[in-house]
């Protein structure tokens, strides 16, 4: 077994420490993740009662996990990712490449009808520690829910996307103000200090 590094040792003890991954740990959440999007939907309120909210590389589920609670049961939720992903009560689960037709399809076959009005997303890439890799990798995930996004959100949607704040983000920001009537930034609080994670916060899809 290969040892770790020492920035990777203390990513794993600072995490261990981290008092949002205790509380998530103690609350039963799949991922700190949850209180990122709790924070959101504090700030922004864009989940409701009765909404259609789809997940997009939803594993393991620390986003989609919170959004069942926003939408009672009169709302679902539709999680897709190419990882298996553990069952959650109440949410559906799709296994497939959202980037592919075919489990777009499978999506709108399974909604029946119903019209999408959240799509939310707190994909990261698998991170190399070399900035000049990573940053368009992280970008990369941004532009692919983007084109997911055009295809299924209803008219006058909304969209939560993480992204990382570096090149290539101004670019994403004028994307939103494209294709939404009001576009945000927000950093939770749930968000490690260090990092340059934020969420891209559309609201009104207009296209």
């Amino acid at each position: 077994m290969s040892k770790k590094s020492g920035s990777s040792k203390r990513w794993l003890i600072d995490h261990a420490r981290d008092s949002y991954v205790q509380a998530a740990r103690h609350k039963g959440l799949r991922s700190r993740a949850g209180y990122k999007l709790l924070q959101i939907q504090e700030k922004y309120g864009l989940m409701e009662t009765g909404h259609i909210i789809v997940d997009l590389g939803a594993a393991p589920g620390g986003f989609s996990q919170i959004a069942r609670g926003e939408v009672g049961r009169e709302g679902r939720v539709v999680a897709v990712d190419l990882l298996e992903m553990a069952p959650l009560s109440g949410v559906e689960i799709i296994k497939g490449d959202f980037r592919e037709n075919a489990t777009l399809d499978e999506l709108i076959n399974l909604l029946n009808g119903q019209q999408i009005d959240l799509v939310i997303s707190d994909m990261a890439p698998n991170f190399s520690g070399i900035r000049e890799i990573d940053q368009p990798n992280s970008i990369y995930l941004v532009e692919i829910v983007l084109e997911a996004v055009v295809k299924i959100l209803r008219p006058g949607g909304s969209l939560i996307v993480k992204c990382f704040e570096g090149s290539g983000v101004n670019d994403l920001r004028g994307r939103f103000r494209k294709n939404f009537r009001k576009s945000y930034n927000f950093k939770p609080n749930a968000s490690n200090n260090r990092s340059r994670e934020s969420y891209l916060i559309g609201r009104n899809f207009i296209g």
